[in-house]
């Protein structure tokens, strides 16, 4: 039974991207504007006025929840009708269905296997072995990543054209031509594939190309300002006979440049496909106007845009709240104050975000958090002392503080590698046992009776020796255990481990170590910081229930929220360094873009702050108010200060950036020149 209220409940806007059925069809989609709902629509649409069957229709998402959610709500306006949508789904599962009917044509029998992560790094590793590359130096992820970022582009190895800037492709290309090799030998695709082989066959089979661009009557795509260049392909392929190709999008939100998506698909949509209809969608169902006004007119200042003015369907709402504090440990205080006083007693923990550029900015948050028993979860990351890297720092520190500490020694005997195997562990561990010691103690023996082999003996050695320098530096010379982080982190090989590989992770794992040293300043020694680390850990690791959400500003695209929390608004951090310094003007647009995102998630109040000073790699340094804040409208700003020495109070507090003119006991000369005289 079909449900024909579907049309009633749109929109004008809404409204007409539903009935428009003629041609190539641009959605231009503001946040909160109600784009899955005009999606579904156009589905029922399509299949009621018999335009077409469900098995003529291809709808593709991003992601399996998309996907599903999308057949739910079709399900709901046409009943029994819409069991045949066998052609919706993400990008990857519609392409392995392709793959599975057509697979000879690129070399695969039709029972090949989708190989995870793990799978294709136990085999980059194989053939790194083969080839004698170090796999210290050059990391399997990292390979794999230059191997996607080809596949994304839509290259065979015997396409790909290097770039010379990069050291590394030249290295990287023998592997991919192998590793491809290897993937046919072992009838198996990795995730690129699946959408590199369908394309690779509708270029190069016509026959095939006009089975399924004949039968695809309808086209619907969904968060077109995400796709790569192959996806765009792919679907330019299968419109090419009835060109009704239907995308919809954000081009505001597109955050994904590092994964390889290409904002210019959106862009040039009209340019690739003749006789584009444009349809704006600009009535946002999420947002009070206020918080609407403020991102609009950040937005504006992006070139590259085919612009919308989105208007709210809700009321004016309260004004965005722009806080300045002294430094990054007030603002995590004033966060939890604010929360704690004022939005608790009206809204649940969950509906609360805090959104951070940085994973390594939630250490501030978390430690307040856990200081006061507030709950939270880090959604999209791992909780701060739970990150491999800071557990290897607080080993080697808690090691150092009490040899008996036999899981810290086992943790790092080898980390960095030092030739310190499995066998040379159980050798020391059975010897432990015997003579009732401690590991430590055991491996000093074994040295001094010869009981261990000689290329372990260089490494033992060395790691041993500096663990009794860095005791001496500690309780002897009086270093601070900040400095003695420092200290370990660079003798031990650590942190030249984590430069010198090449890695996509590990500028985080180097941002949360230098986080760590910050976190170490609040304690007066060695002893009482790891006390903390040890409780910090403990506390309930529970999912669900009512908890604070915190997460990056990319984790939380496509999330709501009736309070959101913007803090680190500050130059170097938000807009990121890197994202200009890479990417130059179009790394600007895309941070911009971001801080669009973080505001629209929120539905009733957007807070946003900075502060002044932050501590950094054991150093005080002033910080900038983020060039984002001078852009944010003053009208629908409340801005506070919370610079006071003596009390907590919201002052009004002027934005320019001429400070030393303003009342002395707020400037940041006078808390620096205070900071100098405590």
């Amino acid at each position: 039974m079909i449900n024909s209220d579907y049309l009633n409940n749109l929109n004008k806007a809404q409204k007409e991207a539903v009935l428009h059925l003629d041609g190539p069809l641009l959605i231009v989609a503001g946040a909160g504007s109600g784009k899955t709902k005009v999606l579904t629509s156009r589905i029922a649409n399509i299949i009621k006025e018999k335009k077409a069957f469900p098995n003529q229709i291809l709808a593709v998402t991003f992601t399996n929840k998309a996907a599903k959610e999308m057949q739910n709500r079709v399900s709901k306006i046409l009943g029994s009708e819409a069991t045949g949508l066998s052609w919706l789904g993400t990008f990857h599962s519609i392409c392995a269905k392709l793959l599975r009917k057509h697979a000879s044509a690129a070399n695969l029998n039709s029972n090949y296997t989708i190989i995870d992560t793990d799978d294709q790094t136990r085999l980059i590793k194989n053939i790194c072995k083969a080839e004698n590359i170090d796999v210290k130096q050059l990391a399997p992820r990292y390979i794999l990543a230059i191997v996607d970022r080809w596949k994304n582009k839509g290259y065979y190895p015997n396409e790909v054209v290097i770039n010379n800037k990069d050291i590394y492709e030249k290295t990287i290309l023998p592997i991919y031509k192998i590793y491809q090799q290897k993937l046919i030998d072992l009838n198996s695709c990795d995730f690129g594939d699946l959408i590199l082989h369908t394309v690779k066959i509708l270029e190069k089979n016509k026959d095939i190309r006009e089975i399924y661009s004949n039968n695809f009557k309808y086209i619907l795509v969904d968060e077109y300002q995400d796709t790569n260049y192959i996806q765009s392909r792919w679907l330019n392929l299968l419109s090419e006979k009835n060109k009704n190709i239907c995308c919809v999008g954000d081009d505001d939100q597109s955050i994904y440049s590092w994964r390889g998506a290409e904002i210019k698909n959106f862009l040039e949509f009209d340019q690739v496909y003749e006789n584009t209809k444009v349809i704006r969608l600009e009535q946002n169902y999420r947002s009070s106007q206020n918080i609407l006004s403020v991102a609009s007119n950040l937005i504006a200042n992006n070139q590259n845009r085919v612009g919308k003015t989105l208007i709210t369907t809700m009321e004016e709402g309260d004004l965005v709240k722009l806080n300045c504090f002294k430094n990054g440990k007030d603002e995590a205080i004033g966060v939890s104050d604010e929360i704690e006083k004022k939005l608790k007693k009206k809204y649940s923990y969950n509906n609360i975000a805090i959104l951070v550029r940085a994973i390594f900015q939630t250490r501030e948050f978390e430690e307040r958090f856990l200081k006061i028993g507030m709950p939270y979860r880090i959604l999209g990351g791992t909780k701060f002392y739970e990150r491999a890297e800071i557990k290897d720092c607080i080993a080697y520190l808690r090691l150092i503080n009490q040899e008996k500490d036999d899981l810290a020694f086992e943790r790092i005997v080898n980390n960095p590698k030092r030739s310190i195997g499995d066998n040379t562990l159980k050798l020391i561990h059975e010897y432990s046992k015997e003579n009732s010691l401690s590991l430590e103690t055991a491996s000093r023996k074994m040295l001094h009776e010869n009981l261990i082999k000689p290329k372990t003996k260089i490494g033992l050695t060395i790691f041993l020796d500096l663990l009794l320098k860095w005791r001496n530096d500690l309780m002897v010379k009086g270093i601070s255990h900040i400095k003695l982080l420092q200290l370990v982190i660079d003798e031990s090989g650590y942190s030249s481990m984590l430069k010198n590989k090449k890695d996509v992770d590990n500028e985080n794992r180097l941002e949360n170590i230098k986080e760590l040293l910050n976190a170490m300043k609040e304690f007066d020694n060695l002893e009482s910081f790891l006390e903390h680390v040890a409780l910090a850990t403990s506390v309930d690791q529970e999912w669900d229930g009512e908890k604070i959400n915190m997460m990056t500003m990319h984790a939380a695209k496509g999330l709501e929220f009736d309070v959101v929390f913007l803090p680190g608004w500050e130059e170097g951090l938000f807009p990121h360094q890197k994202s200009i310094e890479e990417k130059g003007q179009n790394g600007l647009e895309e941070e911009r873009r971001l801080a669009y995102v973080g505001i629209t998630r929120a539905k009733k109040k957007a807070i946003i702050s900075f502060s002044m000073n932050r501590f950094y790699q054991g150093d005080w340094i002033d910080s900038m108010a983020s060039r984002f804040i001078d852009e944010l409208p003053e009208k629908f700003l409340e801005k506070n200060s919370f610079f006071n020495e003596n009390t907590n109070d919201e002052e009004d507090f002027e934005f320019n950036q001429d400070f030393e003119i303003q009342e002395g006991s707020r400037s940041p000369g006078w808390i620096r020149y205070q900071k100098r005289i405590k």
